[in-house]
């Protein structure tokens, strides 16, 4: 089985959250949102928040020195064939309104109480609806398994990260 790490980012500014209209969904009538970001390079896969400014600076022109309080919040799991993929998901601020077009899609601010309303991937759409449920204000990283229900509808299942304290 393969895997494939991504990390991205949900950058807001005052009441608005950056999101992008992935090219790829929308050439092929899907009117999927989707964050920021990408795959990890080679090099960084000890190191996503490295990968997920560098994703953000590529298809934004947004830099580091422009985002504050970027935070790890979740990790989102699920299989697709024969490959788990694995998401880090960051939150962030910026005072930046301008971004530069990006040959991945069309990057849109989007006022926070339409965007829990837009169509992303069914993991992404979890980790909006719980975010949106119960905004966390702590440090509190969750780790988000999605699986389908009896009915065959998408399910996820929700655990904070945290250290047991045992080696």
């Amino acid at each position: 089985m393969k895997v494939r790490q991504t990390a991205v980012a949900f950058l807001f500014r005052g009441d608005e959250v950056l999101v992008m209209k992935k090219r790829k969904h929308w050439e092929e009538g899907r009117r999927i949102f989707s964050p920021v970001g990408g795959r990890l390079e080679p090099g960084e896969l000890r190191h996503p928040r490295k990968a997920c400014l560098r994703e953000i600076r590529e298809e934004s022109g947004i830099r580091e020195e422009q985002i504050s309080d970027l935070k790890l919040r979740y990790v989102l799991i699920r299989l697709k064939g024969n490959e788990i993929r694995q998401m880090y998901v960051y939150f962030g601020l910026t005072d930046c309104r301008d971004v530069v077009e990006s040959e991945e899609g069309d990057l849109v601010w989007i006022n926070r109480d339409e965007w829990v309303k837009l169509e992303f991937i069914p993991v992404v759409k979890c980790m909006i609806e719980d975010y949106a449920a119960s905004p966390a204000a702590d440090d509190t990283v969750k780790v988000g398994v999605i699986t389908m229900d009896d009915r065959g509808n998408p399910s996820m299942q929700w655990s904070a990260l945290k250290d047991p304290m045992v080696d």
